[in-house]
């Protein structure tokens, strides 16, 4: 029986299945290849981007207006010459005749035709033009332009004569080669008003001592009584470069007028009027300034 068992167990031995050795990727493995997978997918992409992608940029747009200066010289003598031959004649037929023949130089034949008998033949006044003042000339479009003009007339019918002032809008037509017409009649306008702005004044804000405004006071006291007939020599003592132009004029200084001290950025703000007697018509003269001043061995005028 002994024998037996070992037989079996030996029989045993020998059927038991050999185990199969299982190689595994431990996940830090696997998170290191998709991290390989994810970076050189980013990289054939990027490539693939630059050679494909369009090229876009932002655009700042910027308008630039661009001033143009216009000669009016051509414009305002026209239209003076325009105004004083319009505006004058005698109550004559052949006055009034010669006006008719003269504006017809300026005007375009449809307004010729209206302007026939602006002045008529049996007209009992005269008239004969003092001051023309051109308020403003401006452009309407690429070749019109707006000028509104005022003019002062005598007006004498029989004995009795007055002066009378009015003011006119007219449109005039200019070519390429600079060449004048008028294509819109006088027509009634309004010159500008004397505006209600007031500037704001300004005060002494104590930031100058005592010592400093009686030593500046003394300076432009002594600067403002030969000022008028200095010469650039003597002036370059007391103004630096072209903070004050020549005069050479003769003119009394009397006194400054309530100058004004402030301190700004280290440097003497004043704001200042001079009182002047004119030598040659014997009347005062207020000459108002602002300057300022700074002092290096002296005091200098330097804006």
């Amino acid at each position: 029986m002994k024998g037996l068992f070992k037989k079996q167990d030996k029989q045993t031995k020998e059927t038991k299945p050999k185990k199969i050795k299982v190689k595994t990727v431990g996940p830090r493995k696997k998170l290191v290849m998709m991290l390989w997978i994810v970076l050189i997918g980013s990289l054939a992409f990027g490539i693939y981007k630059n050679f494909t992608a369009i090229d876009r940029h932002t655009v700042h747009e910027r308008e630039i207006i661009e001033t143009k200066m216009i000669d009016t010289n051509a414009i305002e003598s026209f239209t003076k010459t325009f105004v004083k031959d319009y505006y004058t004649w005698k109550n004559e037929k052949d006055s009034i005749e010669q006006r008719t023949e003269k504006i017809n130089d300026y005007l375009t034949e449809e307004l010729q035709a209206l302007n026939i008998d602006t002045v008529r033949n049996d007209i009992p006044t005269s008239s004969s033009v003092g001051n023309i003042n051109i308020w403003s000339v401006s452009q309407e479009n690429e070749d019109t332009y707006a000028v509104v003009y005022s003019v002062e007339q005598k007006i004498t019918e029989d004995k009795n004569s007055q002066w009378i002032r009015s003011t006119y809008r007219i449109l005039l037509y200019q070519d390429k080669l600079g060449n004048l017409v008028i294509i819109q009649n006088p027509t009634l306008w309004s010159i500008p008003n004397r505006s209600d702005y007031e500037p704001q004044q300004p005060e002494s804000n104590g930031t100058v001592d005592s010592d400093t405004v009686q030593e500046v006071t003394e300076f432009l006291e002594t600067f403002f009584t030969f000022y008028p007939t200095a010469t650039d020599k003597e002036l370059a003592y007391y103004v630096k470069g072209n903070a004050l132009p020549q005069i050479g004029k003769d003119y009394l200084f009397s006194e400054l007028v309530q100058p004004i001290f402030q301190t700004v950025d280290h440097q003497i703000k004043v704001w200042v009027t001079v009182k002047y007697i004119d030598e040659a018509t014997k009347a005062t003269q207020f000459s108002q300034y602002i300057l300022t001043l700074e002092k290096d061995t002296n005091w200098m005028i330097v804006e």
